[in-house]
């Protein structure tokens, strides 16, 4: 099913904890307005009505698509702080270091939660975030795709907060399938070693999803800790991130 787009095969370089890496930086802006043809909406039949032009519209949107604990499943609850500040999101500098910085302009409006499985049973924490950005346009949202995997190649070691770093990147696309994956013109999945000081050090698994549907990005962070398997941390993220696709297409299409 996963068709490798592109392989970085750098060491994760110890590291420092930080923030979440959740959505990338869009740059630039476009003037297309997003189109609702049948053909470029990931099979949805979408309501041209109802996509958000304005900010107040599409902060309602992400209330509707936007995970709570239980789109992982039994276990999870939330961190605190839970959600981020609207008036910022993640961007990768030069320095390969996130920082929270303005939205970019393309952007209508960004949301993102932090989640965690709490430690237990000789196991650590694991730590989940979910975000959902709406664009002005499809090209917008698209180009917030291209970007991420240039981020990847461009910084294959990335510090997200002080004592967290992310490395031994592998960034997979996978096609569009019946059922979930109907709702999403684009599709990213990476995977790779995840550095915690505070945890212990690592390396744990790390997964991040990230798909493109019209002028939205859906994207869900999952990170590892001492006994937490790879499979444990991608279950938890694909379930978040097929939750909010599937609410994502409900939110936008007709209504018979």
């Amino acid at each position: 099913m996963l068709a490798p787009l592109v392989l970085v095969a750098c060491s994760g370089s110890g590291g420092t904890p930080g923030g979440e890496r959740a959505s990338a930086s869009a740059t630039g802006s476009v003037t297309a307005e997003p189109s609702a043809r049948p053909e470029d909406s990931g099979g949805i039949d979408v309501d041209p009505a109802g996509l958000p032009t304005t900010r107040k519209e599409a902060l309602d949107l992400i209330g509707r698509v936007i995970a709570e604990p239980a789109a992982f499943g039994p276990g999870v609850v939330k961190r605190s702080p839970y959600e981020s500040d609207p008036a910022t999101w993640p961007v990768l500098g030069t320095d390969c270091v996130w920082r929270q910085e303005k939205p970019a302009s393309s952007v209508l409006a960004t949301l993102s939660r932090s989640f965690e499985v709490p430690a237990a049973d000789g196991k650590g924490p694991m730590r989940l975030a979910a975000v959902v950005t709406v664009h002005r346009t499809r090209d917008d949202a698209r180009w917030e795709m291209a970007e991420s995997v240039e981020e990847t190649m461009r910084c294959p070691t990335q510090q997200l907060r002080q004592g967290e770093v992310i490395g031994s990147m592998i960034a997979s696309s996978l096609g569009r399938q019946k059922g979930v994956m109907d709702s999403a013109e684009d599709f990213l999945l990476e995977s790779g070693e995840y550095r915690n000081e505070e945890l212990g050090g690592g390396p744990y698994p790390y997964s991040w999803y990230l798909s493109q549907s019209l002028q939205f990005t859906v994207a869900v962070t999952g990170k590892g800790a001492e006994g937490r398997s790879e499979q444990e941390v991608d279950a938890l993220a694909n379930q978040a991130h097929a939750t909010m696709l599937l609410r994502l297409g409900a939110a936008v299409e007709k209504q018979s």
